[in-house]
């Protein structure tokens, strides 16, 4: 849940906040200079450094800083940049971006509204893992009268 999580911009791994607390306060302790948990690279002490470092992973491919770059840029309105980083992390395999992408495509943000491509992006992020977009497809099924089929997805 990337709201109880944050993501280190040396690597783009994901780590809970109480993992990252635990962490924070074994090198407070241990008086240990801060690196990240997963790559052991220093935490970078600007923003501006962060974002140098997010930028660098995009530019390496990374599905991961994709998907972040593009919900930075939907956070700012900028629905088709926004779009274009969404759909570059879901050809790498990204399943949190097939989930953003059809929520641009039930909205229509920077995109045409379109059914079917919402369901295909739905889909592959419910088969990949995603269980918010599990719900979303369930609620899809049961709002097409095919009630079994939602249920399915609920349990």
């Amino acid at each position: 849940d990337e709201h109880k999580s944050l993501m280190s911009p040396c690597c783009s791994k994901r780590i809970c906040n109480g993992c990252d607390y635990a962490n924070f306060l074994r090198e407070l302790e241990g008086n240990l200079q801060r690196k990240c948990p997963f790559c052991r690279h220093p935490v970078q002490k600007s923003q501006e450094q962060a974002r140098k470092n997010m930028m660098e992973r995009v530019a390496a491919s990374d599905p991961v800083a994709m998907c972040q770059m593009g919900s930075i840029r939907f956070k700012h309105g900028d629905y088709d940049t926004a779009f274009e980083y969404w759909t570059k992390a879901t050809g790498l395999g990204d399943v949190g971006a097939h989930f953003n992408l059809s929520l641009l495509y039930r909205k229509g943000l920077g995109v045409e509204k379109d059914k079917k491509k919402r369901l295909h992006h739905l889909e592959a992020a419910a088969i990949g893992g995603d269980h918010v977009a599990r719900n979303h497809l369930a609620i899809v099924e049961w709002e097409n009268g095919r009630q079994e089929r939602a249920i399915k997805h609920w349990i």
